[in-house]
């Protein structure tokens, strides 16, 4: 995966973005050990500094925990990944009807405009 980073949020803070959201599409599974830091740093093309700085916040969320011995690993603790989820989709959601509303578009257009398209997915 390409990493692309933009202006105006903290580097560390866009790879918890990219992160969490790697947790929440199931690719890297509940209990599962995650990449490095120096793995995610390659990847990334940033300073290991910056990832240590990011696995630092997901600790401090619960979204991940350290083993000593063995490295980083996602909770399983349901109640952190239920909140997690919560607030994602809750930011992607807010973010679409603040978008839609602002080309003009009603609640009651924004509700049909999704059911449309949720009904297009099922296809």
């Amino acid at each position: 995966m390409e990493w692309t980073f933009v202006d105006g949020k903290p580097i560390y803070m866009q790879i918890v973005d990219i992160l969490r959201d790697r947790v929440a599409g199931r690719e890297y599974l509940p209990g599962e050990k995650i990449p490095s830091v120096r793995e995610i740093a390659v990847e990334a093309g940033v300073n290991p500094n910056t990832v240590q700085k990011a696995f630092a916040e997901l600790e401090r969320q619960g979204l991940v925990y350290t083993d000593r011995t063995s490295g980083r690993f996602v909770t399983k603790d349901e109640a952190v990944l239920n909140k997690m989820y919560d607030e994602l989709s809750s930011g992607y959601i807010n973010e679409l009807v603040t978008k839609l509303h602002n080309i003009g578009m009603t609640d009651n257009e924004i509700k049909d405009a999704v059911s449309r398209c949720i009904e297009k997915e099922k296809i």
